[in-house]
């Protein structure tokens, strides 16, 4: 094995940011192709930066957070959260007790890790399913959560959200749903109404995903509910600190979902192109992705006895991806748990200094790299941990 435990992925992930951070002090931030989607951003002012205090910065900018936040996700109020990870977590404190119940629904299992991690924390059972006939609360459930959007962009079907949402209020339960890249990817691609304006309770986005704000979470909903959060997050520390608080109101006020859209005539043409590298590959709403079943395919056509589980040969992937070709993918830099899943994300800013063919020469020089050092256990030791 190369990945045991959680522990190696966090070590996974800090050669892939030494190796970017030397890649970049060396050749430049142009040197590196960040199509992870997740690239965000910190479209702060000049004139911002005297106001990143501690009181200053909250008082002068919550107002135009709330104003944002509500044209963005709708409902009554909103928090900002260090990490959508943050806003899940003070929910589950706030709104469910030891020994509760919650339900977890979404497109296609696995769900995040954070959803499960953070009822476990609050002593309460956990339930997922992603098939509406198995979909069913009982006498403890105290929160139901809804998945917009998978970690790999598979989309939950309006019927299923708006039938959630009327099952759980039918026995008074309130929904919370977890809208990270969804609620643009749901609304501006799918035309799906906004997760508030069809009655969930709470909903909550990454402002990096899709979006050039930076890495954190924004939480909108009923009053009732943001209130009982709000002393959650302040209790544990995980409210938005005012640099980031400012970094997502710039990012709400300049968002423009034509990236988004542009994005859509691009992957059909690098689809096409990259079936001819690699036969599994699919496409998502702004990009392409290879799964990790796919890459074990490709692997055992070359050679049938792999030593290694595809989750780890996904991983040396995205490494090799990111050291040969300085092309950054999320399993290369994600938390333990991540999706495996490469993906390419076109409405990212990087993927606009890349051609097809640069992209299409990468993976098809990748996956050979990959099919030889496959059976070299040091060799793959050394593509995963050192810079």
């Amino acid at each position: 094995m190369l990945i045991y435990s959680s522990l190696d992925e966090v070590k996974r992930r800090e050669t892939a940011l030494r190796f970017i951070a030397a890649l970049v002090k060396k050749k430049g931030r142009k040197s590196l192709y960040d199509l992870s989607g997740l690239a965000g951003g910190f479209p702060v002012e000049k004139s911002d930066l005297a106001l990143l205090e501690t009181y200053a910065g909250p008082a002068l900018f919550s107002k135009s957070l709330q104003k944002e936040g509500i044209i963005h996700l709708g409902g009554e109020k909103v928090l900002a959260f260090n990490r959508t990870s943050a806003a899940i977590l003070a929910t589950v404190l706030a709104l469910v007790k030891p020994n509760d119940e919650v339900i977890h629904y979404l497109p296609e299992l696995p769900s995040h890790p954070s959803i499960p991690r953070s009822v476990q924390l609050q002593g309460a059972s956990y339930r997922e399913f992603d098939n509406l006939k198995d979909f069913k609360l009982s006498n403890k459930t105290s929160l139901v959560v809804i998945t917009g959007s998978t970690m790999d962009h598979h989309i939950i079907p309006l019927t299923d959200f708006e039938k959630i949402i009327e099952i759980s209020h039918a026995k008074g339960v309130p929904v919370m749903v977890d809208d990270a890249s969804g609620a643009r990817l749901r609304t501006i691609i799918y035309n799906q109404p906004r997760a508030l304006d069809m009655g969930a309770d709470l909903v909550v986005t990454s402002t990096d995903k899709l979006m050039e704000g930076p890495r954190a979470g924004l939480m909108a909903g009923k009053t009732e509910f943001i209130d009982k959060i709000t002393d959650k997050a302040h209790q544990f520390g995980l409210e938005a600190q005012p640099p980031v608080v400012v970094g997502i109101v710039r990012a709400l006020e300049t968002f423009n979902p034509e990236r988004i859209l542009d994005s859509l005539d691009r992957k059909d043409k690098l689809h096409q192109a990259l079936k001819i590298v690699v036969e599994g590959v699919e496409k998502t709403p702004t990009g392409v992705m290879i799964s990790e079943d796919t890459l074990l395919k490709e692997v055992m056509s070359y050679k049938e006895d792999v030593l290694f589980s595809k989750r780890e040969i996904a991983s040396l992937m995205a490494m090799i991806l990111l050291k040969d070709h300085h092309i950054l993918t999320i399993p290369a830099v994600g938390m333990p748990g991540v999706s495996a899943t490469i993906r390419l994300d076109l409405a990212s800013h990087d993927a606009e200094r890349l051609y097809d063919p640069q992209i299409c020469h990468a993976f098809k020089d990748s996956l050979q790299k990959l099919k030889e050092v496959i059976f070299d256990e040091e060799e793959c030791l050394s593509v995963l941990y050192e810079p």
